[in-house]
Parts: C-alpha cells; structure tokens; sequence
C-alpha cells in the first residue's frame, strides 16, 4: 500500500513527558482479564453509540499477501469476523513477541504492506517482521470487505483490543509481550486504546492528533453538534487513563503547537514524550522503529524495561 503524506492540518500531534520510564504492577495478560481494567476513559465510552452523518467510502477487498511473510486472518469483534495480516507461524517452537501496527490514512482499511516503502515514510513497520517479531494489521469495522461501518476512532478501539485478544491465542505468540504501535491516525488510535485498556505491554504512538477535530472531519463521519463525540475521541482529554507504558514519538520538524499543548496537559508518569531533533512526521519511522524492534526483542522480563531517548532513534 502506499501511503500518501497527509496535509499538515491532518497531522497534529499530541505528547507527553515523564522523568521514568513507566512500569505495570503487573504482566499485561493479566491485567487485560481482571476487574481493575478499567480507566475513565473506558468508564465514559460505556453505553455510548455514535450517530454516523455520512457514509464513509466504498469499501475494497483485501490484497493477497506473499505467503511467505503474512496470512490473511479473521478475528472476532463485535461487528463480525474482520480481517488481519498476520506473521506465519515460524515453526520453530518458539513463543515469539508481537505487535499490533496501524498505518495512517484510513486506518480501517489494510492493503499491500510487504512491499518496500521509501525510508523517509515507512508506514508498514517492517522493522518488526525483518527482527523477527510477530507482526498484526488489524483490518477495522467498515474496512475492505468487513462488516460493520467506519466510526472514526470510536468502536474501532474495540477492534483493536479484539485483534489483541485473538493475537494472544495463537501458539507462537507470548501473550504478555504484545505491544502496539500506529502512525498518525493510526498513532492516534494507538494512543485511545492505551486509555482505554492496559492490555498491551507497551505502546508507541507516532504522530497522534491531541483534539479530533485537528483532522477537520476527515476519518470521521459524527455528528458534532454532539460535544460527547469528539470528547470520546480526543486522546488529550484522558491522558490520566492511561497505565502501561506509552511512548508519543514525533519528530521535531512536525506539529510542535500540538506537542507542546499535550505536554503541559499532563503529569502521568506511564508516558513519555519523544521529540526527535531533524525528523519530521515521516521519516522518524524507520529509524525510530529499527530501535524499537530491537529493545521489544530485549525486552523479556517480566514487566516492560523499554526506555526510548531522541538521539538514539534520530534519522
């Protein structure tokens, strides 16, 4: 798939400092089944239905990925049975770490993402499936031929927690190193679902928006004469929910505006701002993403001990 650069108004990014790199009482799989998972975040979306006022776009069928490096599979959610590429089992006995990843663009929607990207915006995270780590495109609720209808950062934080939960079931896959990563709406995503549940090992949002509205009603569809719509999608209202480690990357060429807002909105020590000097909002990926796959792969006691500096993930 190729991914367009999205104009700057779309591209707002929402971050956070902490003096420590954060920890969780304890592993993620056990968090993500007990009766303490929950946040205020997940509290207000409770009983809450979106009012659509428009058809988002026609939908597509999902590509054929190289067998060799991804399987097409379908996990349950609420809508149905949705689509995901996943990493073949390597046979090799072995229980292997794994990521969730969100492109940007319509982040419901999954295409060619084996195919090599350019350097400077590589979408598909393929520093991850190139280390050796299990790699999920979760396909969301209205995307390619899913059931179910787009509602923009909504019930697809739904989607990705189930993707979560049948990744974790699979035998070559250990369920407390799963973590999850997205880009721009993607990244934006990423960071909504880590308000809302403490499932992941950690989490790395790059290049999220703090107010939905910073996407000008693109990847959305609500009605917004209603205020609790775009409240229950902007992750700078609930940056206190989260509770596992999380990781807002951005390069330093992006939307500082946005950065610095998210910054100063916040004091919760499970998050870490990431501004990188002589990055811009795509070409932070790779290098950035080359770091991270192989801290994830050191990464195997029994809480995260992933701790991410600027100069180190610098293009």
């Amino acid at each position: 798939m190729n991914f367009p650069r999205l104009p700057a108004l779309l591209l707002l990014v929402s971050t956070v400092f902490a003096t420590h790199p954060p920890a969780l009482a304890q592993p993620p799989s056990a968090r993500a089944d007990s009766a303490a998972d929950t946040s205020p975040l997940a509290d207000a979306r409770k009983g809450f239905r979106t009012t659509p006022i428009r058809k988002q776009r026609e939908q597509e069928p999902f590509p054929t990925p190289p067998a060799n490096i991804f399987k097409l599979v379908r996990y349950d959610a609420a809508p149905g049975k949705l689509g995901a590429y996943l990493t073949p089992d390597p046979k090799d006995g072995k229980k292997h770490p794994a990521i969730v990843w969100m492109t940007g663009g319509d982040s419901n929607t999954i295409g060619d993402v084996w195919s090599p990207n350019p350097a400077d915006n590589d979408q598909s995270a393929s520093a991850f499936r190139k280390a050796g780590i299990v790699m999920m495109f979760p396909s969301l609720r209205g995307g390619n031929d899913n059931p179910g209808e787009h509602e923009g950062f909504l019930g697809e934080v739904d989607d990705v927690l189930a993707a979560a939960a049948y990744l974790a079931k699979q035998p070559y896959v250990d369920p407390d190193r799963i973590y999850l990563g997205g880009h721009s709406t993607g990244g934006t995503l990423a960071l909504l679902t880590a308000e809302t549940s403490a499932r992941f090992r950690a989490v790395f949002a790059f290049g999220p928006v703090g107010e939905i509205d910073g996407y000008g009603g693109r990847f959305t569809s609500f009605n917004p004469a209603n205020p609790r719509e775009a409240a229950l999608r902007s992750p700078a209202r609930w940056l206190g929910s989260v509770r596992s480690p999380v990781f807002v990357i951005e390069g330093a060429g992006g939307n500082i505006d946005s950065l610095l807002a998210m910054r100063s909105a916040t004091s919760n020590p499970h998050i870490r701002f990431v501004a990188v000097k002589g990055a811009d909002h795509f070409n932070v990926l790779a290098p950035a993403n080359r770091v991270i796959a192989q801290k994830i792969l050191r990464d195997s006691g029994a809480v995260s001990n992933i701790m991410l500096a600027a100069p180190e993930i610098a293009p």
